[in-house]
């Protein structure tokens, strides 16, 4: 049978290169396709087709109209839910019942949010005194920003592309995406759904490629690119923001992170063991919201690790084509070797390893694949580079703490500052640690709970701005004040 390809789409046409690379499944290691690369000529296209767009009939039409597009391309994802939801499994090797529940349905209502939002926004106005006596009032008003470029990471490739390209369209603005050279599907399948629902040429652009000399580059540097919204590493990030900082335009960056779980003795075990779990080993631990690092306070700390021991062990690592299957691979070979490097450190540097820490055993039909154990450390320093570094994998170090001083600034003592969740009965302790830990987004008895309305970023080296709700559009729009002399 040929190789699937994965095409550049660009004003709303297939766009072939004479490059391509190959995209594997990381269950298995077997090939899904050919991913053609884009080099220049094809950056610079997409870019074109979006200015045109915005100056064509996308920049003409009224809110009402454009939102009700963005609505069908929400329900033409849900109609081919199914394509969606084996296109984002191929491609990342996450388990069905997690793409099926989670990815494809945020993807549909990120669509569905922002449309509804940008028809209920409102805007400053003020009636001022002038100078001789007079009146004049000010108004604001708020226009797309114009091309976006959307460049996307591979671990939750539908659900955070489409987290940048619904506001950005509910804008006005139009978009050239860079889905990442690892997950090419669910943004090529996008394109289908966009020209099924009678969105304009140019208005939806996907380039593919990498990022040094590739695709990436060439379009976060593109002159005519008039913002940068990018997920991924922070030293990604950075890069993207040099490449930006050419033409003074503006970047919106959700970076890496090393979150923390901070469970106090007061804490129901079960609920904290249970959320904590999802938190470390849901899509293979590869979230950026995920956590890495818990501390339990010390009279608790036996019992949970016991507890959490016992919850890693009855994860079901197998093919995520498999409905009881809870884990599937990590991304690649490649990564699986980093997070491998990561526990070969932990041991040198002293680690108690709970659970884990080698390739899992899958059947043989699997064996090629990126395969990994759920995985515990204890007994490391807080200066190891396993308890500082993202490993971004399904692994974790659990240490005990004695006071709320002490671990809010074990919890703070990093670079980052994404996210952290805490479980305690006691809602003092809760406020005040939603105060005092530096994170963009903190979780009280929770996990990955979210109003899409709320804000949402990272501090630090976690990120640039915030998304979500109105927050979005501080981004995605310019805010103009308009005076007029009464």
């Amino acid at each position: 049978m040929p190789a699937k390809e994965f095409r550049h789409f660009i004003n709303g046409e297939w766009v072939s290169s004479t490059r391509t690379f190959e995209n594997r499944n990381p269950a298995d290691n077997s090939l899904i396709g050919l991913v053609h690369e884009a080099g220049k000529a094809e950056v610079d296209a997409a870019v074109r087709a979006a200015q045109a767009a915005l100056k064509g009939p996308w920049g003409s039409m009224t809110v009402a109209q454009r939102t009700a597009l963005l609505h069908k391309v929400a329900e033409g994802i849900e109609r081919r839910h199914e394509e969606f939801v084996a296109a984002e499994v191929a491609d990342t090797g996450k388990p069905r019942a997690l793409a099926g529940h989670l990815d494809i349905p945020r993807g549909a209502a990120n669509f569905k949010v922002f449309a509804d939002l940008i028809k209920n926004v409102p805007t400053e106005s003020f009636v001022m005194d002038t100078p001789d006596g007079g009146k004049a009032v000010n108004y604001s008003v708020r226009a797309p920003r114009g091309v976006i470029a959307v460049v996307c990471p591979w671990n939750l490739p539908l659900l955070l592309m489409t987290w940048k390209v619904g506001p950005a369209l509910a804008c006005g603005n139009t978009v050239v995406v860079k889905p990442s050279e690892e997950t090419p599907a669910t943004a090529t399948l996008l394109a289908e759904v966009m020209n099924e629902a009678g969105v304009p040429p140019g208005v939806y652009n996907v380039v593919h490629g990498f990022g040094g000399d590739s695709a990436g580059a060439f379009l976060t540097a593109h002159p005519e690119v008039n913002g940068v919204t990018f997920t991924g590493e922070t030293g990604t990030g950075e890069i993207i923001m040099k490449a930006a900082a050419k033409g003074i335009r503006p970047v919106s960056l959700e970076l890496g992170g090393k979150n923390a779980g901070i469970v106090f003795a007061d804490a129901d075990l079960e609920k904290a063991v249970k959320g904590l779990g999802r938190a470390v080993f849901e899509n293979s631990g590869q979230v950026c919201l995920g956590t890495e690092r818990i501390y339990v306070q010390r009279p608790l700390f036996e019992r949970f690790v016991a507890a959490f021991k016992a919850h890693a062990e009855g994860i079901k690592v197998g093919d995520p084509n498999q409905h009881d299957s809870t884990m599937g691979p990590v991304i690649s070979l490649g990564h699986r070797e980093k997070i491998l490097s990561y526990c070969r450190q932990a041991v040198a540097d002293g680690a108690t390893v709970v659970h884990g820490g080698r390739i899992a055993q899958v059947p043989d039909h699997l064996a090629e694949g990126a395969w990994f154990e759920p995985t515990i450390w204890t007994g490391l320093s807080e200066t190891s580079a396993v308890v500082r570094e993202e490993i971004f994998g399904p692994v974790c170090h659990i240490a005990p703490f004695d006071t709320e001083e002490e671990v809010v600034r074990l919890a703070n003592d990093t670079p980052y500052g994404l996210a952290a969740s805490v479980w305690t009965s006691n809602l003092q302790v809760a406020h005040r640690l939603g105060s005092a830990l530096d994170v963009g987004v903190c979780w009280i008895n929770s996990w990955f709970l979210r109003d899409l309305r709320t804000a949402f970023g990272g501090a630090k080296q976690s990120g640039i701005g915030r998304e979500g709700g109105v927050h979005s559009l501080e981004f995605y729009t310019e805010l103009r004040n308009v005076c007029v002399r009464l």
